[in-house]
């Protein structure tokens, strides 16, 4: 099965946009697209698509890692321009009834719902352009096949135990776990010897805490003939420890296949590998020659690290 995997930059900032597409010529191609920057890069993911990919193809799935507007606000255009078949997004309000015990006691289940939904009006904006076109909205939890990816964090009891600290949802009587940064190297640990198994390369042993929301990244394991794209988006080392165990769940923890990949630029003629061998593309405009080769760093490293890719320079 072929596939590629093609980032489209974000400006200067640590967002995603990126497009995946796999099959064959006799069986199809089946497109999935991961985030989509901001509400400019949208236009970009659909130029690009339509460029690379055929005019206005169907996509499968559009998947939300997380609510931070460097990774939703490009989807909205996204989503309301293509057939999309489904949309995979955690919604923090649709929880509010289980998390009454986190927030004061003057909210109601309907109070709090709404006062959650009215703090992320952009997640509000794309659930409405799905529904509106009548297109399915899944949540993305581990254990999830979303095509040929499985979601490894987060699972749904973590998630909902971080919806409280979110910055946006409204003040809340949760306290954080007790001795949770003091934790913080152990987890490093345990992540950089799951990422061991698949690779040389290993995360640094003691990683800087990250945000609650970070924390609530969707982590998704691509597989395709034996080989893995592992997309990470913000996600930090509890995340990542989650997704180990995961991984370790459905089987996933032995040694994969090196496998080395081009790096080509977004207006090259694009083509799939009819072999199994993969293509990524990187798109840098909007930055400077040196800052697109640090950024493309980046984000290959971030998003790939410990799924048996490297990247050629």
């Amino acid at each position: 099965m072929g596939f590629e995997v093609d980032f489209l930059s974000v400006g200067n900032s640590n967002g995603d946009a990126i497009c995946v597409r796999y099959g064959t010529p006799e069986l199809g191609y089946t497109i999935h697209i991961t985030d989509g920057g901001y509400v400019e890069t949208g236009q970009r993911i659909i130029e690009h698509i339509n460029q690379h990919y055929g005019h206005n193809p169907h996509i499968a799935n559009v998947v939300l890692s997380h609510q931070d507007g460097d990774h939703i606000a490009g989807l909205i255009p996204v989503v309301r321009h293509f057939d999309v078949g489904a949309l995979w997004m955690n919604r923090p309000w649709l929880y509010a009834a289980e998390l009454l015990h986190a927030f004061h006691g003057n909210y109601s289940a309907e109070g709090l719902r709404k006062a959650i939904r009215d703090a992320y009006p952009q997640l509000v904006e794309l659930e409405e352009a799905a529904l509106e076109k009548g297109i399915p909205i899944y949540e993305s939890f581990a254990g999830a096949w979303i095509g040929r990816f499985l979601v490894l964090a987060p699972s749904r009891e973590r998630y909902l135990s971080l919806i409280p600290e979110f910055d946006r949802t409204p003040e809340s009587y949760a306290k954080p776990v007790k001795g949770a940064l003091g934790k913080l190297f152990e987890i490093a640990k345990k992540v950089a010897a799951f990422f061991e198994t698949w690779t040389t390369e290993a995360l640094q042993e003691n990683p800087s805490p990250t945000s609650a929301s970070n924390e609530s990244c969707v982590i998704q394991l691509g597989t395709f003939d034996g080989k893995t794209v592992l997309l990470t988006a913000d996600a930090g080392p509890v995340a990542l420890s989650e997704a180990a165990d995961t991984a370790a769940n459905y089987g996933f923890l032995f040694p994969r296949p090196l496998f080395k990949f081009p790096i080509m630029e977004a207006d090259a003629t694009s083509h799939l590998p009819s072999s199994t061998d993969g293509l990524a593309r990187h798109s840098p405009k909007d930055r400077k020659e040196e800052d697109s080769r640090s950024a493309l760093s980046g984000i290959t490293s971030r998003s790939i690290r410990g799924s048996g890719f490297r990247t050629l320079s």
